[in-house]
């Protein structure tokens, strides 16, 4: 039997066939967020504390080494040497044999590096294992935002991505008290030091979830074993409407190449570029200013670090929210960096209270968070293809090298000059330009997405029954 087409029926069946189309279409896409996003959730949680627990391990393992700020901050930002020169290569392996066999080994053999840096007792091999955690880790986050446009489109993208992000603000709200825990309470047990039980304890758990991603995750809805037909025929058909929209947009890049020749992907590697450097600068550097604002206690310092980093979580995952219903990403992601750049620069200023020294913390990271939630929806929408798959990895990829840049030249200011509004003013300076540049490239597509999951009519365009 013939299936009825909405044009074909009466204005009241229409409304209520596109009702029910609606409300199957939210309910498979429930079921594909409850499945995915809590899982990758923790693994990049997990990702996360790997890669910034140099932050709290610098509380005691800067002196045992004997290095100087720019020495550290140099071997916190090696990684993401390791991190550029991978990226492209690791997305285009993960769209050839799929996530579950590209991102399960990856977490296995990044949290083995990770436990291993326990035996990093030298700068040398500091350096050297940073950056081949750099290396290992490259494939993991922009993979994943690549296998998330598997899955959703982009009504549905950046509200999906500000959930899965939100583990960066997360892992500093429950990494934090547990890393200040370890160097509070660890130190020469065993014969270790503090920042070597660090390394070993937060290494671990990253292979195990690496074990289990072998066997949880699916490479896309036609081999999910957990969808009935139909729901698989509901994302296909949704999946290829994103496609022929896109397609259908003169500025769409489809080809690995284009993806390089698009002048809108250099744009958004600048853009990135001031994210990441406003993110690392807090990542790295929290510990070390509440320690030398606040309290010097590390377990304190953890706890404290909690209340900026939930309450970015909070913001993040409402910001993108918020950016979804409206269909607006340009002066979303615009006003979250101008909010990032003004509060960074008030973390530079001495003697404040140290409740509203914590407030800052709040609002600057509050911003930058922000900034994260609503700029991958951006670049996401405007590729497809093999585009796709190079353009994502090759912004993250570029942008991530402020990760390299924000420590390193922070350290050398802070090995120059004890005031802390220097970095911060440079910081801040980064966000504005990334503002600016949003704003240029973006100027001639005013970049939004449709606010309805459908190209048909929503119930609230028809007459009424």
């Amino acid at each position: 039997m013939l299936k009825s087409s909405p044009s074909n029926l009466a204005p009241e069946q229409t409304v209520q066939t596109v009702r029910d189309t609606a409300k199957l279409e939210a309910a498979v896409y429930r079921k594909v967020t409850l499945r995915l996003i809590p899982f990758l959730f923790l693994c990049y949680i997990l990702s996360y504390v790997d890669r910034v627990n140099v932050s709290f391990a610098k509380l005691q393992m800067q002196q045992d080494l004997g290095m100087s700020d720019a020495m550290y901050g140099t071997g916190m930002g090696v990684f993401f040497l390791g991190y550029f020169l991978l990226e492209v290569p690791s997305n285009m392996m993960l769209q050839k044999v799929g996530a579950r066999r590209w991102i399960g080994p990856i977490m296995i053999v990044w949290g083995l590096i990770s436990s291993i840096s326990m035996f990093a007792k030298t700068p040398a091999l500091f350096y050297t294992l940073r950056f081949l955690l750099g290396v290992v880790e490259s494939g993991f986050f922009p993979g994943v935002v690549l296998y998330l446009t598997f899955w959703y489109p982009r009504t549905y993208l950046a509200k999906t991505v500000s959930m899965f992000m939100s583990a960066i603000a997360l892992a500093g709200a429950f990494g934090s008290p547990f890393s200040g825990w370890i160097m509070a309470k660890m130190g020469h047990s065993g014969g270790l030091a503090n920042w070597q039980w660090l390394f070993l304890l937060e290494g671990i758990p990253s292979a195990i979830a690496g074990i289990v991603a072998l066997f949880y995750l699916s490479d896309g809805p036609a081999s999910a074993p957990w969808l009935k037909p139909e729901e698989r025929e509901l994302l296909a058909g949704s999946l290829a409407r994103e496609e022929a929209l896109k397609r259908g947009q003169a500025e769409t890049r489809h080809s690995m190449m284009d993806a390089f020749k698009s002048s809108q992907v250099w744009w958004f590697c600048l853009v990135y570029f001031g994210v990441v450097v406003a993110n690392y600068f807090v990542g790295f550097w929290m510990p070390q200013m509440i320690k030398e604002g606040i309290t010097k206690d590390p377990w304190q310092i953890g706890f404290i670090s909690v209340i900026p980093w939930g309450v970015g979580a909070c913001s993040m995952i409402w910001f993108g929210h918020h950016s979804d219903m409206t269909g607006e990403r340009r002066w979303h992601l615009t006003t979250a960096l101008l909010t990032a750049a003004f509060f960074v620069v008030l973390t530079g200023i001495r003697g404040l209270h140290p409740a509203l020294t914590v407030a800052i913390l709040a609002f600057a990271v509050s911003g930058i968070m922000c900034s994260i939630s609503t700029f991958w929806s951006l670049p996401a929408g405007m590729l497809s293809g093999a585009a796709a798959a190079a353009g994502l990895a090759w912004i993250n990829s570029v942008g991530n090298l402020g990760g390299f840049a924000s420590p390193y030249a922070i350290g050398w200011i802070r090995d120059h000059s004890s005031n802390p509004l220097y970095p911060a003013v440079l910081v801040a300076a980064c966000c504005v330009m990334s503002a600016g540049t949003v704003l240029l490239a973006t100027r001639k597509a005013q970049s939004s997405v449709p606010s309805a999951p459908f190209s048909i009519p929503t119930p609230k365009s028809l007459p009424d029954s």
